[in-house]
């Protein structure tokens, strides 16, 4: 592993990263503050691993025995895998009429899925891991894994046409390529929330996990798709060459949303405004409860009683002893 491999590890705010060595993944988990949305901190730090992540593969010490075979994006925020798109963002930017920052702001969410879709233009395989509530552009992200996994007490859905919008950075191209389009309509006019049991019924999520046993199933199934991961890998090929994702189509649509999102009405405004305060008091109960621990278990970097030292850290190395002090630096800024 040379330079570049560590680079994909550096300092984040608001995602975290880790490295799983025997399954060769890299899992990152959204961690937003003071929501957990599409910040624009979170948009600039998803670009960067996954420049990050293609940078290595470049350098050329990927080779045939590739220390990346899988990246999984997963949350930190209990019950919540993402809220979608940064409404108060959006409100602020419709009200002074800022086209074009609405615009980039929805470029930047569409230039991540497209490259989570086509796994990055690598050999590696993406896979969302959804831990209870992904809404609007949360499940989006969810959507553009080639692989979603999903735990049985998970809910998804796209309730942007309560307040007169609809989710247009990439919903609709994902989900008609799955489901069609008179089926993606129906979900996105409805602004229902469903069940992951029904989206497996529906062939949108790919696999049901257990509730509390999310990473134990991205293991399992990391495990069988390495048995057959040749074959695979092609078919995986074979669905892009057959049904590709256009980013040109993604681009074109995002220009009629934030047209769209440009005629939206006060009382409009103030739906968005209303969700917001839901979003925050939604989260308030975990906050004090996330100030006691390091790290979520699925994460591994946490200090508990049950670690004891020395260990092995992600990149091999052994630590002797916790120079942390059960702190968590993200906590302090």
């Amino acid at each position: 592993m040379n330079r570049d491999f560590f680079k994909i590890f550096r300092d984040y705010k608001e995602i975290s990263i880790r490295y799983d060595v025997q399954h060769r993944a890299i899992w990152c988990y959204y961690n937003p503050t003071p929501r957990p949305c599409f910040s624009p901190t979170v948009l600039k730090e998803a670009r960067q691993i996954q420049e990050s992540i293609i940078n290595y593969f470049k350098s050329g010490d990927a080779g045939s025995e590739s220390p990346i075979r899988y990246l999984v994006l997963a949350s930190q925020v209990p019950g919540i895998f993402n809220l979608g798109g940064d409404l108060s963002l959006f409100i602020k930017l419709i009200k002074e009429r800022d086209r074009q920052q609405l615009l980039d702001y929805s470029k930047q969410c569409i230039k991540i899925c497209y490259l989570n879709a086509i796994n990055l233009h690598l050999p590696l395989t993406t896979i969302s891991l959804v831990e209870g509530v992904a809404l609007g552009g949360g499940f989006e992200s969810a959507l553009s894994s080639n692989v979603l996994i999903a735990t049985e007490n998970a809910e998804m859905g796209f309730p942007e046409i309560r307040f007169n919008l609809f989710p247009g950075m990439g919903a609709y191209s994902l989900l008609a390529r799955i489901t069609g389009m008179s089926i993606t309509e129906k979900m996105i006019t409805s602004g229902a929330i469903y069940s992951s049991r029904k989206l497996y019924d529906m062939g949108i999520v790919n696999h049901l996990a257990e509730t509390g046993k999310g990473q134990e199933s991205v293991e399992k199934f990391i495990r069988q798709h390495q048995r057959s991961g040749n074959g695979r890998q092609a078919l995986q090929q074979v669905r892009q060459r057959y049904h590709p994702i256009d980013y040109q189509e993604l681009a074109d649509i995002t220009e009629i949303w934030v047209d769209a999102a440009l005629r939206l009405e006060d009382k409009d405004l103030r739906i968005m405004d209303r969700l917001v305060k839901a979003q925050l008091a939604k989260v308030a109960p975990n906050k004090q409860k996330k100030r006691s621990l390091l790290r979520t278990k699925q994460d591994r970097r946490f200090v508990m009683d049950e670690v004891s030292f020395p260990l092995t850290g992600w990149s091999g190395e052994t630590i002797m002893l916790d120079r942390r002090n059960n702190q968590d630096r993200r906590l302090l800024h």
